[in-house]
C-alpha cells in the first residue's frame, strides 16, 4: 500500500528515494532527503520563428485577433497608402479571405477571437471612434468608443469584452474604455499616455508595452488588473509599432518587432515571465506597424512594413518546449507505407503489413532491436491502414484495407494468429491498449467512422462513439484501455480535434497545433507524440502532448505521411510511410529529459 506524508494539509506520495520513472509533473516526498521534490521538464530552447503562410493582400497597420491555429487580421493599408476593408482567417496553414469589415481604416485597435472579434477606433480619415463586431460571418456595426483615436492598444477575450487605451486624436492620450458587449465605459487611464504599443491578455488582466510618447519612444511596461494600471519593468529594447502575443497572459506574454530611433526596423522578440522581459530569437523579418495574435508558447506575426508592405506571416514555437531530437535509424527491409506499428521502446518495435506500389498489400512483418530490423513470421492476410496495440512480444492488429476488414491477429512473440474479428470492417482507424484490452476507434467503412469497439482478449464489443467521425487519426498506442488518446484525422477536412478516454467516454480536450490526417502517435494519454501526416502534403511536424495540451517539437528528418510509430515521447520510434516515394526510413526519437527539482515547504 502506498504511503503518504501529509504537508501543509495535503497528503504527498512518500518514497524512499525517488519513484523509478517519475513522470513531467509529478511531486513526492523523498523521506530519506527530507524533501518535496518535483519532475519538471529540461528546457532545451530559447523559442523560434518560422515561416508560415502569407496573407492574400500584403498590408499594415491592421488589427489581428486569435491563436496561431485560428487567428483573423482585418482592415490596414496597403501600398500606395490605400485603406482597405479585407479581412482574413488563418488556419495554422493559410489564409483565406472572409466578409469585410463595412468601413476602410487603419490604425485600429482589434482583440477576441476568430470567431468572436470587436475592431475599434483607426483611421478613416478622419481619426474615428467606429466600433464593429465580428460573429464568425460577418462585422456588425455596434456602439462607438467614447473618444475617438488611432494607434491605441487594444485587449479582450472576444466581441463581448474589450480594453481599449491609449493613442492619438489631437495628441497622445492614456484614456481607458471597456466595453461589456453593449457599451464602452470610461475606466483608469494608463500611467502614461502613449501610442503604438503592443499588448496580451484579456480586459480583466491584460499586459500593454512599448509604444511612443511622442517623443521619445518608450520600454515602458503596465499591468492591467481589470480595475487599474500598474507600472511594472520595462522592455529591453524601447521601440513602439511593435507587436504583442494578444492571448498571452499577464505572466506569460511576447513583444516582437516594431520601430526604433532614427527610423529602424526591428525584429527583436521578448518574453515575459511575469517580472522581467527576456530576449529570445528574433522574427525571420525586420519589420514595423505589424499585428499578431496567440500565446506566447504559439504565436504569430503577419503583416506590417519591412518596407515594402508585406504578406509575410511568422509562427512562433516558444521558449520552454521539449525539443527533443530525431536521428536516423536502421531502414525497415521492405518499404512500405500505412503499415501497423506496436512495441513500448525503440529497441523492441514491430511493425506489419503495409501497401507498395502498384496497390500490393503486403503480410511482412519486422522486428526493430535497436539497430536494425529482422524479418519474422509474416500476418495471416496482407493489409494495409491497420491498427496495433500491445507490445512486440504480445501485440494485436487489426482492421485495414485489403480491401476494407474487420480482421483481427494476435502476436505472441514468434506467430500472428486470427481471432475474432472486429463488428465493423474498417481501415485507418486508430489503437490503443495491450493484446487483451485494446480499443480501435474511428476509421473508414463504408463511411467516416466514429465507432468505437473494447477487446477483452475473445470479443470485440461497441462502445460509446468519438465525439467526431474521422478517418486516418492516430492515438497514443501505449494507453491502457481505460485511459486513451486519440488525435488528428479527416472527415475531410482535415482535423486537429483530440479526444481522451476514461474507459467510457470520449472527452474532447485541447487541439493539435495543425490540422492533419495519415499521422502517426506513440506515448500514453498523459504524454504522447504526434507524428508527421498530410497536411496537405507530407509534413515532418511532431507534437508532443503533456496531458493538457500539444506543443511542437523536433521536426523528423523526412517529412511524410501513412507512417507507423512506436515507443513513448522520450524513446520511440517512426517508420515506414510515403514521402512520395514509399519509405522505408526509419527515425529515433529522444525526447526531453526532465529534472527533479527541490520544492521549499516553509
Amino acid at each position: 500500500m502506498a504511503e503518504y506524508k501529509e504537508i501543509h494539509g495535503t497528503k504527498i506520495r512518500n518514497y524512499t528515494t525517488n519513484p523509478d520513472n517519475p513522470i513531467t509533473g509529478e511531486v513526492w516526498y523523498n523521506e530519506t532527503d527530507n524533501v518535496l521534490k518535483f519532475q519538471q521538464p529540461n528546457v532545451t530552447s530559447a523559442g523560434s520563428w518560422r515561416t508560415g503562410g502569407s496573407l492574400n493582400t500584403a498590408r499594415q497597420t491592421g488589427a489581428g485577433s486569435g491563436l496561431q491555429t485560428a487567428a483573423l487580421y482585418f482592415a490596414g493599408k496597403t501600398a500606395p497608402s490605400t485603406r482597405v476593408t479585407n479581412t482574413e482567417q488563418y488556419d495554422g496553414t493559410s489564409w483565406t479571405e472572409v466578409n469585410d469589415v463595412n468601413t476602410a481604416r487603419q490604425q485600429l485597435g482589434g482583440s477576441g477571437t476568430q470567431t468572436s472579434s470587436l475592431a475599434y477606433g483607426g483611421f478613416v480619415p478622419p481619426d474615428s471612434a467606429l466600433t464593429e463586431s465580428w460573429n464568425g460571418t460577418n462585422w456588425t456595426e455596434v456602439n462607438d468608443l467614447n473618444d475617438t483615436r488611432r494607434m491605441g492598444g487594444s485587449l479582450g477575450a472576444d466581441n463581448t469584452s474589450a480594453l481599449a487605451f491609449g493613442g492619438y486624436t489631437t495628441a497622445v492620450v492614456a484614456v481607458t474604455e471597456l466595453y461589456n458587449g453593449t457599451n464602452w465605459t470610461e475606466v483608469n487611464d494608463l500611467n502614461t499616455a502613449r501610442t503604438m504599443l503592443g499588448a496580451s491578455g484579456d480586459a480583466t488582466a491584460g499586459l500593454t508595452f512599448g509604444g511612443t510618447q511622442d517623443p521619445p519612444k518608450s520600454a515602458k511596461t503596465e499591468l492591467w488588473n481589470g480595475t487599474n494600471w500598474t507600472e511594472v519593468n520595462d522592455l529591453n529594447t524601447a521601440r513602439d509599432d511593435l507587436a504583442g502575443s494578444g492571448k498571452g497572459t499577464t505572466t506569460a506574454a511576447l513583444a516582437f518587432g516594431g520601430l526604433t530611433p532614427p527610423g529602424a526596423y526591428q525584429a527583436v522578440t521578448e518574453l515575459w515571465n511575469g517580472t522581467n522581459w527576456t530576449e529570445q530569437n528574433d522574427l525571420s523579418t525586420a519589420r514595423n506597424v505589424l499585428s499578431g495574435a496567440g500565446t506566447s508558447t504559439a504565436g504569430l506575426a503577419f503583416g506590417g512594413e519591412t518596407p515594402p508592405v508585406s504578406a509575410a506571416t511568422e509562427e512562433w514555437t516558444g521558449a520552454g518546449a521539449n525539443i527533443g531530437a530525431w536521428s536516423t535509424g536502421g531502414n525497415m527491409n521492405l518499404a512500405r507505407s500505412g503499415p501497423g506499428g506496436v512495441g513500448a521502446s525503440p529497441t523492441a518495435s514491430l511493425a506489419f503489413g503495409g501497401l507498395v506500389p502498384p496497390g500490393v498489400y503486403k503480410n511482412e512483418t519486422e522486428l526493430y532491436n535497436g539497430t536494425s530490423w529482422t524479418e519474422v513470421n509474416n500476418l495471416t492476410t496482407g493489409r494495409a491502414f491497420l491498427a496495433g496495440a500491445g507490445t512486440s512480444t504480445a501485440g494485436l492488429g487489426f482492421g485495414g484495407s485489403d480491401p476494407q476488414t474487420a480482421k483481427t491477429e494476435t502476436w505472441n512473440g514468434t506467430n500472428w494468429t486470427e481471432v475474432n474479428d472486429l463488428n465493423q470492417s474498417r481501415n485507418t482507424l486508430a489503437g490503443f491498449g495491450t493484446s487483451t484490452a485494446a480499443i480501435a476507434a474511428g476509421g473508414y467503412g463504408p463511411s467516416y467512422q466514429d465507432l468505437t469497439e473494447s477487446w477483452n482478449g475473445t470479443n470485440w464489443t461497441e462502445v460509446n462513439d468519438l465525439n467526431d467521425s474521422r478517418h486516418a487519426l492516430a492515438s497514443a498506442n501505449q494507453s491502457p484501455q481505460t485511459a486513451g488518446l486519440v488525435f488528428g484525422g479527416s472527415s475531410p477536412p482535415r482535423t486537429t480535434n483530440t479526444e481522451t478516454w476514461n474507459g467510457t467516454n470520449w472527452t474532447e480536450v485541447n487541439n493539435l497545433n495543425q490540422a492533419k490526417a495519415n499521422i502517426a502517435g506513440n506515448g500514453t494519454q498523459p504524454s504522447a507524440l504526434c507524428i508527421g501526416g498530410n497536411t496537405p502534403g507530407a509534413t515532418a511536424n511532431t507534437e508532443e502532448w503533456n496531458g493538457a495540451g500539444w506543443t511542437e517539437v523536433a521536426n523528423l528528418s523526412v517529412a511524410r505521411m501513412d507512417l507507423a510509430a512506436s515507443g513513448t515521447t522520450t524513446s520511440g520510434l517512426a517508420f515506414g510511410g510515403e514521402v512520395p516515394p514509399i519509405s522505408a526510413s526509419t527515425e529515433e526519437w529522444s525526447g526531453s529529459s526532465t529534472l527533479t527539482k527541490t520544492i521549499s515547504t516553509d
